[in-house]
């Protein structure tokens, strides 16, 4: 349960948290739009779009959703931030893609998918820093890793287990997704105390949801 908080730093949490988001939504875009290679949850979401003729976002949202009723058994309660991820996140894939061409040059698909990662990295630390609750993928791992696991290994499982299957179903695994993997995770070290609310309880709670 979140600590009450001075209504001033609710609302930076609130502008902080859809910031992010929105960030978020962008950044992935860019990596889909580079076509070098995405993270490993949107390997899976990509590779179910293409056989499903439904856009990547909304296959984020249905995932999203779907990994949220496997919280219950987990006993994990999800907050505000984490419903919109669920939602905000693939909705703002959609529309994005859906307006942007994608690049031909092979030079500006390596600048978007540069700027797709470190974009990321930045609004994983506004959304988790903004400490309304984390995302539906990250909290899975989590609750996984308080049953007494290493959240090192719940994490590394998850992630290579949805990469294999998004792999198979096609999708884009590059030199984008071994940047992403080596990039994120350095990234969000560094940003998300940079942008973690100063009356949250610690900092290290709030690593401990990075992605």
């Amino acid at each position: 349960m979140l600590a009450p908080v001075p209504r001033d730093a609710l609302r930076r949490r609130l502008v902080q948290l859809y910031s992010g988001l929105v960030l978020y939504g962008l950044s992935v875009s860019l990596l889909v739009l580079s076509r070098l290679g995405l993270d490993p949850w949107d390997v899976f979401q990509q590779g179910l779009a293409r056989h499903t003729g439904i856009p990547i976002g909304t296959w984020a949202i249905l995932v999203g959703i779907g990994v949220l009723g496997l919280w219950v058994p987990l006993r994990q309660r999800p907050g505000l931030g984490t419903l919109s991820n669920a939602l905000v996140i693939g909705s703002v894939m959609d529309l994005t893609l859906a307006l942007v061409p994608a690049p031909p040059a092979i030079s500006l698909r390596v600048i978007a998918m540069l700027g797709g990662v470190l974009l990321n990295g930045v609004a994983t630390g506004c959304y988790i820093g903004a400490g309304l609750g984390p995302g539906p993928r990250d909290g899975l791992m989590v609750g996984i890793a308080a049953r007494g696991h290493s959240l090192r290994a719940v994490r590394t499982g998850i992630e290579a287990t949805v990469l294999l299957s998004g792999w198979l179903l096609g999708g884009d695994v590059g030199i984008g997704t071994l940047v992403y993997a080596a990039s994120i995770g350095p990234l969000a070290h560094i940003l998300i105390p940079k942008f973690t609310v100063q009356s949250l309880t610690g900092v290290r709670n709030v690593r401990e949801q990075s992605p």
